[in-house]
């Protein structure tokens, strides 16, 4: 994703969060940065265990209704 970026772009973009934001509110921005993609892939997560789940009871329900006949 930032293979494009070097040094020199990212330093504006730090610069120009810190004028937009100030030194004081950064380190609070960071962490609702940090809780938000936390809390994005424990989603991720849990949605991807429901799938994989939902996909294995199918799969024996599948298997079973072969063995019957």
């Amino acid at each position: 994703m930032f293979n494009n970026l070097g040094m020199p772009e990212l330093l504006i973009i730090v610069f120009v969060i810190l004028l937009l934001f100030g030194a004081r509110k950064l380190p609070e921005l960071a962490q609702g940065l940090g809780k938000g993609i936390r809390e994005f892939k424990k989603a991720m997560r849990d949605t991807t265990d429901e799938v994989k789940g939902s996909t294995d009871v199918a799969n024996r329900d599948h298997t079973d209704d072969k063995s019957k006949h």
